[in-house]
């Protein structure tokens, strides 16, 4: 909601080529709390003005020599760029109301001058301004909170993933379905796939011997969507030494609780293990 102060202290423009009508509207406005209240009876001030000060409302004459009101509002156009023309113009002549509200004005003052319903328009439309301002402003500063958490998260990505890569020897992430999303290191040649089959359709082992039991307890894990912390498995590889490999795992949810896959690191620990090391005759 906009305060009191807030609409006291907005910034108000008067454009008409008559001095008595400026004064009337000054001195009303004046009556009413109107703190900011700047005139001019010289049209083709306005634009310039108007870049320089911001208003949150013009009160425009329509008929003027020279430029009439309707020139004024094109040339507002030119430097408005949020595309809202804060206008509430004057006229005597009726058929210049929807000609005025067509050419941008938000609303319009009969002349004479009702000094009840005056006072009402300006009000009301302070109030449709200021809250549009209000609205945009938060709007930008949403938008700002918005490109600077998404770099916070990037950073902390980076920050996660380089810490990842330091203290593993791979990383993995899997859809759904169990194919491979992204990887960093050795994770083909470690798990045994294939690198044309990235996708994971199936496994190639290279001539490696995997410790069947245990690649059967990994495998129960990931089936069963559970989170798995250094789990170590063996195999021989092709040259006959036997390999130790640690890995650990999550599943990954999305926000509605759907099941979009895992990822997990890896590392080979065979070289924490000496005594295990051992060529295993074919």
């Amino acid at each position: 909601m906009i305060s009191e102060q807030e609409i006291l202290n907005a910034n108000i423009l008067i454009v008409d080529d008559q001095a008595s009508n400026v004064q009337l509207l000054e001195q009303m406005l004046h009556d009413d709390g109107y703190r900011l209240v700047a005139s001019t009876t010289d049209p083709h001030q306005v634009r310039a003005l108007n870049n320089k000060n911001h208003y949150d409302l013009i009160l425009l004459d329509l008929q003027m020599p020279d430029m009439d009101g309707f020139q004024v509002m094109e040339a507002l156009k030119e430097s408005e760029t949020d595309g809202y023309l804060p206008v509430l113009v004057i006229t005597a002549q009726p058929d210049h109301k929807l000609r005025a509200l067509a050419a941008g004005a938000k609303d319009f003052i009969a002349k004479p001058f009702d000094l009840v319903e005056v006072k009402t328009r300006i009000r009301n439309m302070l109030e449709v301004r200021l809250l549009y301002k209000k609205l945009d402003h938060y709007n930008q500063e949403l938008e700002q909170t918005v490109l600077r958490r998404t770099a916070e998260l990037r950073d902390s990505e980076a920050r996660f993933r380089r810490l990842t890569e330091l203290s593993s020897d791979w990383y993995w992430e899997q859809d759904e379905n169990g194919h491979f999303t992204k990887i960093s290191g050795p994770v083909f040649e470690m798990l045994g796939i294939r690198v044309d089959e990235a996708l994971g359709k199936r496994r190639e082992d290279y001539g490696a011997v995997w410790n069947a039991a245990e690649r059967e307890q990994l495998d129960a894990k990931l089936s069963g969507r559970k989170p798995f912390l250094d789990f170590v498995y063996s195999r021989t590889n092709p040259k006959g030494v036997r390999q130790y490999l640690m890995v650990s795992g999550e599943p990954m949810f999305d926000p509605a609780g759907r099941y979009t896959g895992y990822r997990g690191i890896g590392k080979d620990v065979t070289d924490s293990m000496p005594a295990n090391q051992e060529i295993i005759p074919k």
